[in-house]
């Protein structure tokens, strides 16, 4: 007997993020490297030229919450190893730094198999640091003028970020879109038309 019930396939758009050709590969890292970088590094000369003051006499934004505060960062993020001498310094936040930075620029060009998020995310992590190892190459140190102090909003003394720079921006947002692939999970998927028109 011919079965006539309605057939079960799922015919929705797929929502599997397929694998980047090369050359989308090379456009997307081309132009978020272009663009954090180039932000970055203009925006701490900026920050050289007009903002050196505000290290003893922070410039407050929206109450107090967001603060323009100079500082030159010797060490890495939050001022980690800034303790250490200026030849450990360099040979870890400089030569292995920059041998990780360029493992990862290699595996993003050359690796197949990338999906859009993953890609995307290492790519932010690559332009932030890039963004510091060319203060740390130039200068010896990393330029921070940001501050993001939640402290008076909440009563909770320790709420407030370090001092930080776009380039720790690019980062922190990349190793947040990584957390999900960390943990197993996958990142959100797109609504199909369907879902979207409910």
């Amino acid at each position: 007997t011919i079965d006539h019930r309605p057939s079960t396939i799922d015919h929705r758009p797929s929502t599997i993020d397929h694998p980047m050709t090369a050359r989308t590969r090379c456009l997307i890292l081309a132009v978020t490297l272009i663009l954090l970088v180039g932000c970055d590094q203009a925006s701490k000369d900026y920050a050289v030229d007009h903002l050196q003051q505000t290290t003893d006499d922070p410039l407050p934004f929206l109450g107090q919450t967001f603060l323009i505060k100079f500082a030159w960062n010797e060490g890495a993020f939050l001022s980690l190893f800034a303790n250490l001498s200026d030849k450990a310094r360099f040979v870890l936040l400089v030569l292995m730094n920059g041998l990780i930075l360029g493992g990862l620029a290699l595996a993003l060009v050359l690796r197949t198999g990338w999906d859009k998020w993953s890609f995307t995310a290492l790519a932010l992590l690559l332009a932030g640091g890039i963004g510091n190892l060319i203060d740390r190459i130039w200068l010896g140190a990393v330029i921070d003028f940001m501050v993001i102090d939640l402290s008076g909003l909440t009563g909770i003394g320790w709420l407030k970020t370090g001092v930080f720079n776009v380039a720790d921006i690019a980062i922190t947002t990349g190793f947040l879109m990584l957390l999900p692939r960390l943990f197993g999970k996958e990142p959100p998927a797109p609504e199909t038309t369907a879902e979207a028109a409910a």
